[in-house]
Parts: structure tokens; sequence; C-alpha cells
């Protein structure tokens, strides 16, 4: 059995994406444990990962942030084919190799396709991770994105969230470099999400800093070759990588904007050349309407006949007279 888990910190969005990718991945006897979400997110993760871990039958626990939806037809089927090899402990859509910080994607990403979907600029979608380049699936990483994690029966029951990481940035790269060092692999494989989030990355520039700073103190080792050092350079060190960091992802941000904002431009050219023709003959329409309304004023309410101009000459023509019981096209008296 395959189950999955959500930590709901807003009812809504859990309702119009994850709650309908878990439908449409899910096994009738898969189990679905949606918690609320208490702080930090690791506290979440961990209640879930002890309900999970009672079943017998478990075969992997999917959490799913509440903004992913799984879009994968195929998507349990390729879970169980990641997960033939009893090593592998985590598996992702996307994650990295080389990863020496929070900001796992400064690494060498793998990624599966994926979209991207905002609101922002009139809402859209772009491939996700436009900004980085990427290796297809499937290939072995460090750490994986935290927008879905895919956990062996043998994580869910020995490892658990760091509850002391209180930012809630760098619980997934966390809990890979836990399993990594437990002798467990860390894979990416060809799962399809959807993610709808905002176009920006980071959100906070200091609480990315402090999160960053925790991370980089637990796994000194490994993201840094020098012996642990509390120094007062060292911390001035990491505050400015943690900085340098968020400046990126910022910058990544700014690109995926201008990448949006392209394509709300298209579709605005789109409608406007779909009504270049209406708005071309616009004065043509106008010119015919105030044609008709002064014939109207001339004649005294009575329209011309169409195909016929306006007479507008003088009935008192040099030797003219009238026709009895004769009309014209117009309905006047003839003359003759």
């Amino acid at each position: 059995m395959i189950a999955f888990g959500a930590s709901i910190s807003g009812a809504e969005a859990y309702r119009r994406y994850a709650q309908p990718g878990i439908d449409r991945a899910a096994e009738p006897d898969s189990q679905v444990y949606a918690f609320a979400s208490v702080e930090p997110i690791a506290r979440t993760y961990n209640l879930i990962l002890d309900a999970a871990g009672h079943r017998d039958d478990l075969e992997a626990l999917v959490l799913v942030h509440p903004h992913t939806e799984i879009v994968d037809p195929q998507f349990l089927t390729k879970v169980r084919r990641a997960l033939e090899d009893p090593a592998v402990g985590i598996v992702g859509s996307a994650g990295a190799s080389g990863v020496r910080s929070l900001a796992w994607w400064e690494g060498q990403v793998t990624a599966a396709p994926g979209r991207q979907r905002y609101d922002e600029f009139g809402g859209g979608s772009l491939p996700a991770f436009s900004w980085t380049r990427s290796a297809p699936p499937p290939a072995e990483v460090e750490a994986v994105d935290g927008q879905l994690l895919v956990l062996s029966p043998w994580v869910v029951r020995n490892l658990r969230f760091d509850e002391s990481l209180h930012y809630n940035h760098g619980f997934d790269v966390d809990l890979c470099l836990q399993a990594r060092a437990a002798g467990r692999r860390v894979m990416v494989a060809d799962l399809r999400l959807a993610h709808h989030r905002s176009i920006e990355l980071v959100k906070d520039l200091d609480v990315w800093a402090q999160a960053h700073r925790q991370l980089a103190r637990k796994w000194d080792s490994v993201f840094t070759e020098a012996p642990s050092d509390e120094a007062g350079w060292k911390r001035r060190a990491r505050y400015a990588e943690a900085r340098r960091e968020a400046c990126r992802a910022i910058a990544f941000s700014q690109a995926m904007k201008r990448d949006a904002g392209v394509l709300e431009l298209e579709r605005e050219l789109d409608l406007t050349r779909a009504s270049l023709s209406w708005r071309v003959t616009a004065p043509l329409r106008v010119a015919k309407r105030w044609w008709r309304s002064r014939g109207e004023e001339e004649t005294g309410g009575v329209r011309e006949p169409e195909g016929l101009p306006a007479f507008e000459g003088r009935w008192e023509l040099d030797g003219a007279q009238e026709a009895p019981g004769r009309r014209d096209t117009t309905g006047r008296p003839a003359r003759v």
C-alpha cells in the first residue's frame, strides 16, 4: 500500500491542488494522512511518519506540498519502479548533486518535466526550473525538492525531520543528507508535477539567511572541507554565503517575472490582432450612422430608400409641371 501525506496550512490550496492530484494517483487501498499544519513543518511531517510507520503493508509514503499537483497518470508505477532497489531511501521529481547549501538548485540539477503555474501577470505557466539547466531523470542526487518526497518504509520508520530547523526551509535537504549518511540512496525519477506557486523563490531574505545558517552549522562537514568553527569570521562568512544564495534566488525570480511578462504581452497582442479588422472599419461605421441620421433630419424623419441619394435640388424647375397622379421613386409628385 502506498500512502500519501500533506501538511495543510491552507485548506483552499490543498483542496484545489494537492487533493485532486492525490485522488488521481491513489489506489483504492491508499491511505491519505492530511494533517493540519503545526510549526515547524517538520513537526507535522513527523506526525505523519509516526502514523504511517505502523502500517505493516506500507510500500512508500508520498509527502505532497499543498500547492503541488500530481499530474502523472503512471505515478505509482514509477514510484514502485524507483523503489525496487532496497538501497533507495528517498525519491523526488527534482534534485541536485554537488549540494553545498540550502539552495540545492545551485548544484547539478536533475528534474522531470513539469509546469510552474502562477497568478502574477494575469496568470500563466512556465516550465518548472526554467531558470536553471537540468538533466533528465533518472539520476542519483544528494538532495531533492521538498515539494514532493517519496519515502521508503525504512526511512519512514528510522529517520525523522529535524524540528530544530525552525524556519521551514531546508527540511528536505536535511532529510536527504540524513538518508545518505545512513547509507541510503536519494534518487530523481520521472514524476510529472504541476507547481501552483508564486514566481518569488525567496520572499524574506532574513528568514532565508537564518535557515541557511542553521543548516550550514549542522552539515558543515558536508558543505565545506574545513573543520567546524563558530569563530567570528566563520559566522560572518556563513551569513554572507546565505545572503548570496538568497540574492541569486531573487535574481532567478526576476528572470521568471520577465518571462511571465512576455507571455502576458503576447496574449494581449493576440487579442489586439483578433479585433484589428473591427477597429479599422470603425470610422466607416460611424460615418454611415452619421450620414443616415443627417438624411433623416433633412427629410423630416423619412429615410431615403437604400441605394438612392437624398434629393437636394428644387422642385420648381423652369418649365416643369406636376404630372397629375404620377409619383417619382421618392414618393414626390413627378415633374414633366
